[in-house]
């Protein structure tokens, strides 16, 4: 029996060159999906009848409920499933949510943060804390749906701890929207996704198509 292909959140960069990717794979994949096509308001003439989109293009958001579970790690004694529990995975996955700070700056910002609670009045800095964009994220579902994403929402259910409450076990509800062609400029490995996805859309379109006509043949006599 082959082993089921598992969907997949990746933050990337400009190029998946350099630094290891933060990668987060569904353990076990979400058994429903939701899946919103937003489409932006048309205009109307005096008539009331619609005469073309304002302009904004239609985009998808998807609803993902994934849960993750420590049994498997402290069941074969993996040190961070025992440790942790399933701590490493949310914080992946919280990580997706936050601009990406440099690790010395993110340090940094935590020492700061402890002093001022201590009181403790340290030079000011020399220049502020680098920040760049929110990170850039693919949602891989199968072989026919790579899209560049946002994270819109996150909702964490923890459920079960251990003695020292790690979370043994997590009910995750996401909430992405895809991104738009017009926002991907400059995002290479982002238009490729969102490239080869609607040309896989386009072909099972196509297929349903001839489907169809098949069966239109069936149905019409001639």
């Amino acid at each position: 029996m082959p082993t089921p292909m598992l969907g997949a959140l990746v933050e990337y960069g400009t190029d998946f060159l350099g630094p290891i990717p933060n990668v987060v794979i569904f353990q076990f994949n979400p058994e429903s999906i939701a899946r919103t096509l937003v489409i932006p308001p048309r205009a109307v003439d005096a008539t009331q009848r619609e005469t073309s989109q304002t302009g904004e293009p239609a985009y998808e958001r998807f609803t993902v409920t994934a849960t993750f579970s420590a049994a498997d790690q402290r069941n074969s004694s993996d040190p961070i499933g025992v440790l942790y529990g399933v701590g490493p995975q949310l914080a992946a996955l919280q990580a997706m949510v936050y601009p990406v700070t440099t690790p010395g700056g993110a340090i940094a910002a935590a020492v700061d943060a402890v002093g001022a609670l201590l009181g403790v009045q340290g030079p000011p800095p020399s220049q502020p804390i680098p920040r760049e964009q929110t990170p850039r994220i693919l949602f891989i579902w199968g072989q026919t749906r790579i899209v560049p994403v946002i994270i819109e929402s996150l909702t964490i259910t923890e459920q079960i701890y251990d003695g020292m409450l790690n979370p043994l076990e997590a009910e995750v509800a996401i909430g992405l929207a895809v991104i738009t062609p017009g926002a991907c400029s400059g995002d290479t490995i982002g238009q490729g996704a969102l490239a080869y996805t609607k040309m896989m859309q386009d072909t099972m379109a196509s297929i349903n198509l001839a489907n169809s006509a098949a069966l239109v043949t069936h149905l019409i006599p001639f």
